[in-house]
């Protein structure tokens, strides 16, 4: 029997996911997710992992750590590499006394040591153990990651990871990533225009709204979903967040009706569904010869329900798989913390743990 920590530790949203296995299966899972907006003050980061490994583990003595990072791209950091440096300062601090294993963009898992060596090797390497733990499950299928603030869209062929880019400059030209998430977009990179009473309207470049108001006054979240801080500093209800949509057409709630603003929030979501179906698209071509027909997507994240299975819809995929249909609706919104916990799970038992949960 192996208890493991999984942690996902991103730049705004830190994310972690206890499991205890026997016998190469899952016994136990719990999750847990913080809103940490690393580039307010770095050094809480401890904290904020203490928390996270109090709330999950409940004082379990752990046989091992997971972690991947996608932190390090903060503007609190100068470079990639004091970022990675950095959080496994963290790391080391808190579960000094565990084994740990740092994911690389290769599916593997690396000593701390080695990863400081190689910090460009695990900076942003989440979707590696999205990527893998699907592959244990499902042999040929692309899947689309809809978090708060980016989509991943990672192939798997054969069972394994089969995505091109290692980083995200690279991944930002296949396709493979897509800066649109369910909370945290800007509203203003999504649209160039939307319509109001009849005439296309250029938006305001501020930042007025985010991705949450729209799918908050859609009803596509609600307000305990809406894990972000809002733009103007008030609070997350469904009126306040049209009070932000209206902003960006440099209007208010007083100037638009709620019919006229409820149909601007349906536009951007049309088009942050194209945005990701764009990078989707762009990768199932490169794919396509490797699929012999196969045609599935499996959706996760905080968003598959509204934007990845409708991209995956737009993008032509006959199949679109819900993730909560193979790891349960929990795992599926922190699929990073709980494939890298897997992972870690794994090397320690020496053999793939399966997932059956008893």
């Amino acid at each position: 029997m192996v208890k493991v920590l999984g942690l996902d530790i991103g730049g705004a949203n830190t994310k972690a996911t206890y499991i205890r296995t026997k016998d190469e299966s899952v016994k136990e899972l719990r999750t847990s997710m913080e809103y940490f907006p690393i580039w307010k003050d770095k050094e809480q980061l401890p904290k904020i992992l203490e928390k996270l490994k109090r709330t999950v583990t409940d004082s379990a003595v752990l046989d091992g750590v997971g972690v991947t990072i996608t932190a390090e791209l903060s503007d609190a950091y100068m470079s990639k590499k004091e970022g990675i440096s950095h959080v496994l300062d963290c790391i080391t601090e808190v579960f000094g006394d565990a084994p740990t294993f740092v994911l690389d963009v290769e599916a593997k898992l690396l000593t701390v040591k080695d990863a400081r060596r190689e910090p460009l090797k695990v900076a942003s390497a989440n979707w590696a153990a999205t990527g893998w733990m699907v592959s244990q499950l499902t042999k040929n299928c692309v899947v689309v990651d809809v978090g708060s603030t980016t989509t991943s869209i990672i192939p798997v062929i054969n069972g394994n990871v089969a995505a091109e880019g290692r980083t995200d400059l690279e991944k930002l030209q296949n396709g493979e990533l897509v800066y649109s998430g369910s909370l945290r977009t800007n509203v203003a990179t999504i649209v160039e225009g939307i319509p109001v009473r009849g005439t296309m309207t250029r938006v305001s470049s501020e930042l007025f709204a985010q991705s949450s108001d729209v799918h908050l006054i859609l009803g596509n979240i609600g307000e305990e979903d809406y894990n972000a801080e809002t733009c103007d500093g008030r609070g997350k209800t469904r009126r306040e967040a049209m009070a932000r949509l209206a902003r960006v057409v440099c209007a208010d709630i007083y100037m638009l009706t709620e019919e006229e603003i409820v149909a601007m929030a349906k536009f951007v979501y049309e088009r942050q569904v194209e945005q990701i179906a764009g990078g989707l698209k762009q990768v199932y071509k490169r794919i396509k010869p490797s699929f012999q027909g196969e045609n599935v997507a499996v959706v996760t994240g905080l968003g598959r329900n509204f934007l990845a299975k409708n991209a995956a819809d737009k993008a032509g995929f006959k199949q679109i798989v819900d993730m909560k249909e193979l790891v349960g609706a929990e795992a599926a919104v922190v699929s990073p913390s709980v494939g890298v916990a897997l992972m870690v799970a794994s090397r320690l038992e020496g053999k793939t743990v399966e997932w059956k949960q008893s």
